[in-house]
């Protein structure tokens, strides 16, 4: 069976020590080979590309910008030496390159790139533009030099998002509106780990996905949901930009789990619980990791791939509208999560077709590598799960 890439692509956990190299004044942070990045924190200057804008307060760009937020807080940077380039369509592969090229006109040393169609051409810019640091989030490309990727384990919280909706679906239809299909193993792996929560707590539920093919289609998100609705799902899950399949649910009088952000704010109690990044936990520790050495330009810059145990993400309180018993399902799975005795994709799993996959095999990544993620091996499946339809 064919194996892809997509989230669990990604492989090495950045350092969690850091090792001081020479961070006093100008002289820039220095490696054991004598190495120096010339950026320390009164030089520094980050440049971040959205794709959507951050101003709208929820949704995929706010949460990164949130992270850009804490990390200029935790580093005590001022406004000027953060830049950002908001509303680069990750398709135009003209207006990617214009954003991040007047990043680094305007001095920026440090590009983080939020989307996955922004991969290409960070690997591009990092060649011509060597004392840049560059690093993407979602995608599987890097060169050790000064260009990483970023991502995490997302699916762990999916997984506990599907408790709650397992718990609360009264039809036993629960739908899931996501931007990529199979192809994309950011999207399957996190639909199937949903399922799999879902089937953990309700074997007789269903999980029907639709696909918008778009990481970011405020419209079509929105009419992605109301199809699944019209169908009979009463609970409605996400892997998109904006909170508009939260309000279609809402306006239903059903429920929804969001995603990104925290969408109660927008949508009320109707959204059980939403699985939310703390993208501020990476980005501080990319930029400490710049300015005091762990990370010089030509010598090593490392990928990350963090976990529910990093703080990277979690799923927010419980709304009043979830089944009674919901908190403790999720925190015995959780629980088991963070200390190893359990692994959503470890082991073997019957997929919608009735075949029966092993997952404890080394996984072939889509740019023909294999790869293993802190040792264990994942697998990604380009099937869906047993109790998922693909609409």
């Amino acid at each position: 069976m064919k194996r892809f890439l997509a989230l669990v692509c990604s492989i090495a956990v950045m350092a969690t020590l850091l090792v001081g190299c020479g961070n006093g004044g100008d002289q820039g942070s220095t490696s054991e080979g004598g190495e120096t990045s010339g950026i320390t924190a009164e030089n520094v200057k980050v440049g971040v590309i959205h794709i959507g804008d951050p101003a709208t307060g929820s949704g995929y760009s706010y949460t990164h910008d949130q992270g850009i937020v804490a990390m200029q807080k935790n580093l005590g940077l001022k406004d000027t030496q953060i830049i950002r380039k908001n509303n680069i369509d990750d398709a135009d592969a003209t207006a990617i390159e214009n954003a991040m090229r007047e990043c680094i006109e305007e001095g920026c040393n440090i590009i983080f790139a939020t989307s996955w169609g922004y991969m290409d051409t960070c690997a591009a810019l990092a060649e011509e533009y060597p004392n840049v640091f560059f690093s993407h989030a979602t995608g599987y490309q890097s060169n050790g030099k000064n260009f990483n990727h970023y991502f995490g384990r997302i699916y762990q919280a999916r997984y506990l998002a599907g408790i709650a909706a397992g718990m609360k679906t009264e039809t036993n239809k629960i739908g899931y509106v996501s931007a990529m299909g199979s192809e994309n193993g950011e999207c399957t792996s996190g639909v199937n780990a949903f399922a799999m929560g879902v089937a953990s707590v309700n074997p007789d539920a269903v999980v029907e996905v639709k696909v918008t093919n778009n990481w970011y289609d405020p419209e079509g998100e929105g009419q992605a949901a109301q199809a699944l609705l019209d169908s009979g799902c009463d609970v409605i899950a996400q892997h998109c930009d904006t909170n508009n399949p939260m309000i279609a649910a809402r306006d239903e009088g059903v429920w929804g789990v969001g995603y990104n952000s925290d969408m109660t704010a927008e949508v009320g109690d109707a959204v059980l619980t939403s699985v939310v990044w703390n993208w501020g936990a990476y980005y501080t520790q990319a930029v400490k990791n710049v300015l005091d050495g762990t990370w010089v330009i030509g010598s090593k810059v490392e990928d990350y791939f963090g976990s529910m145990s990093d703080d990277l993400f979690r799923c927010t309180a419980l709304s009043a509208q979830a089944a009674e018993g919901t908190q403790e399902a999720m925190d015995i799975a959780a629980a088991a999560i963070k200390d190893g005795s359990f692994d959503v994709f470890t082991g073997t799993y019957t997929d919608a077709d009735g075949n029966v996959i092993g997952c404890d095999g080394v996984m072939e990544c889509n740019d023909g590598k294999t790869m293993e993620v802190d040792g264990v091996n994942y697998a990604a499946i380009t099937s869906y799960y047993k109790n998922v339809v693909v609409k």
